[in-house]
């Protein structure tokens, strides 16, 4: 990838600025968003595209902006973080994740989510996660009923059982389940409280209605996305150590062309995550499963700054080409969820023993070392 670094100001000071986009299978570049708190991103991308240019076929993908600026975060009261390393061929990576070092702790971290509603008026037309679905709930309401939210299912991977718990956390442990299988009171857990929904009018040139995988969608160009969403941060002043996580319903993001699913960053002192429940079965990005495929990347990769041999330690983007988008039914509280598949440590060059049953993804999809990149 080819970076492109352009620059922006705010206020009275003018910082040097860029939006990096590092989508899968190749995203195109867009302009930076303006922050509320700007702060030096690189902007990375394989080609450069009209960010509205949807004349061609829908193509599922995820996308990070990835921060290289100084790190904000105040000394106390920040996102909980710790930090490890593996060594592949002779070449050690760092990387920092959300929670505690399960090599060393016994005991569970929650970590404060705030999610965020996003409501989009495009003319007359409005796509809202108020809707209702079939099964009576609303959007919002299905999500926070879901295993991402609720210990409602017992994951069972390849006969061991990794407790009932939250999919992320149930993740998490298979990750690192040589340390786990003994700190059996490890966790990281999710505690969400809802915000008022939030209404967005994009303008003509960054929002429009289209038609994809069969669904009546809005299409909203990811640059405006991000300046919103950083606004709101600010607004609503969320503090560092919550998770600002915002939820739309029936939309992709666009760069470039369709689809985005979501998104994760980070902003210099927040991070931050966005993710689209797509109303129909089978689609991309149907129910929770692009909301299961942000936060994954987020706990192991919160500050979008772990480099590994095949790019950046993104746990989603190496399966979301698999049958259903890499993702896998889950029913539960009446309604069946769809869990996207994450790779395991090991996936970017770890020892195999680290994850569970010495797998490289969740569900023991065979994956070569670095197979879809990272």
């Amino acid at each position: 990838m080819n970076p492109h670094l352009r620059r922006a100001a705010a206020g009275a000071a003018a910082l040097s600025t860029a939006l990096a986009l590092a989508a899968c299978g190749g995203g195109s570049t867009v302009p930076p968003a303006m922050q509320s708190a700007p702060s030096p991103i690189q902007q990375q991308s394989s080609s450069l595209q009209s960010p509205m240019m949807d004349d061609q076929p829908a193509r599922p993908m995820f996308t990070v902006i990835r921060y290289n600026g100084p790190m904000l975060l105040p000394a106390t009261g920040g996102l909980p973080s710790w930090t490890g390393s593996f060594t592949h061929t002779g070449t050690k990576y760092t990387y920092t994740m959300v929670g505690a070092n399960p090599a060393m702790s016994n005991v569970a971290t929650t970590v404060p989510v705030t999610v965020i509603p996003l409501k989009f008026t495009i003319g007359t037309t409005s796509f809202s996660p108020e809707k209702k679905l079939p099964n009576g709930n609303t959007i919002i309401q299905n999500v926070i009923a879901s295993p991402i939210f609720q210990s409602s299912v017992d994951f069972k991977q390849g006969g061991t059982d990794l407790g009932k718990t939250q999919y992320e956390d149930a993740f998490q442990r298979g990750n690192f389940w040589k340390s786990v299988k003994t700190k059996t009171g490890y966790h990281l857990m999710l505690k969400p409280t809802i915000a008022a929904v939030q209404t967005l009018k994009p303008p003509a040139a960054s929002g429009k209605i289209g038609t994809e995988f069969g669904v009546k969608v809005g299409l909203i160009d990811i640059q405006y996305v991000d300046g919103q969403l950083n606004s709101l941060i600010a607004k609503l002043k969320i503090p560092a150590g919550t998770l600002p996580l915002f939820i739309a319903g029936d939309v992709y993001e666009t760069q470039g062309g369709c689809c985005i699913g979501g998104y994760h960053s980070f902003n210099g002192t927040n991070t931050y995550s966005l993710a689209d429940y797509i109303d129909k079965a089978g689609a991309f990005s149907q129910d929770v499963s692009a909301l299961s495929h942000e936060l994954g990347e987020w706990v192991d990769d919160p500050f979008t700054n772990n480099n590994v041999a095949c790019g950046i330690l993104e746990v989603g983007d190496p399966l979301e080409g698999e049958k259903n988008y890499g993702g896998y039914p889950y029913p539960t509280n009446g309604f069946t969820y769809n869990l996207q598949d994450l790779v395991f440590l090991p996936y970017f060059g770890a020892p195999a023993n680290t994850s569970v049953n010495n797998w490289s993804t969740f569900q023991g999809t065979k994956l070569s070392f670095c197979q879809n990149g990272g």
